[in-house]
């Protein structure tokens, strides 16, 4: 491997350290700095002010944004754990601002969808495991531990706390709360908090979460009462949606509550 492929205006603004082994195709943008023993193969491109600590594996095919932060010992881009994977050419992009600590690990994509992807300002705690076709929005916060299966799909602003299993193609919706040491088989309903392990349930809506976004109390009530009659009615989904859709103002926060339900695959936990 050989120096990194940057401009010479550029040159002076990126720091390499000297242990560091960086492919001849990595794209690396002013102010980027790479740490001790830090390993950056083909395909990577890391923008601007981004800082990669010691002891980083970034295998291929990853793309950095702007302003990130790469602790110590994470690994990233590397090969999807999934038997179906052929060496299909894939990839691992990640947004702007967002922070990954300590030993987590981010896997690549498989042919079904290319790519894995986490969104800007999200905090990835020690440990995470992001696996192959996931999505992680913007936002999201994912604590000590947690391990996501693949094709994991988590909206914006979700809040997963630690030592969290996630099982393959779950979606956790906008603005949910997932509790502690919790297993997670189906979806979580945006808005909503969940924790249980084996058999996790909704405790309300995320309310907290909710003040902190800055929703209106108009939106509050709305999404309380679309809540109830979906999970505390009696009623069963199909039942609940029919009566939600009916019943409660249509603000563009509940239709989008009431869809994610409709449009759930794996089933919705209640």
């Amino acid at each position: 491997m050989s120096e990194a492929s940057v401009g010479a205006d550029e040159r002076a603004e990126v720091q390499i350290h000297d242990t560091a082994i960086v492919d001849s195709d990595v794209r690396l943008a002013p102010g980027v700095t790479v740490g001790p023993y830090s390993i950056l193969g083909p395909g990577v491109s890391v923008g601007s002010g981004t800082e990669i600590g010691a002891h980083v594996l970034i295998e291929k095919n990853t793309t950095l944004g702007e302003d990130c932060l790469v602790a110590k010992g994470a690994v990233l881009g590397t090969d999807p754990q999934d038997l179906k994977f052929r060496g299909e050419d894939t990839g691992l992009e990640i947004g702007d601002r967002t922070v990954i600590r300590e030993y987590a690990t981010l896997n690549r994509g498989t042919a079904a969808s290319g790519k894995t992807v986490v969104g800007s300002d999200c905090l990835l705690m020690t440990y995470t495991h992001v696996a192959h076709d996931c999505e992680i929005g913007n936002h999201v916060i994912v604590s000590n531990a947690t391990q996501m299966a693949g094709h994991v799909h988590i909206e914006d602003w979700a809040i997963v706390s630690g030592l969290v299993a996630i099982h393959q193609f779950v979606r956790i919706g906008a603005h949910a709360f997932i509790g502690g040491g919790s297993r997670i088989p189906k979806d979580i309903p945006p808005y909503c908090r969940a924790v249980g392990n084996p058999d996790p349930k909704l405790f309300g809506l995320n309310a907290v979460g909710l003040d902190r976004r800055g929703l209106s109390p108009d939106v509050k009530k709305a999404l309380k009462r679309a809540y109830r009659i979906l999970f505390q009615s009696g009623l069963n989904i199909s039942q609940g949606l029919a009566k939600a859709e009916t019943e409660v103002e249509a603000l563009p926060e509940v239709r989008y509550f009431i869809r994610f339900i409709r449009d759930s695959e794996r089933g919705i936990t209640v």
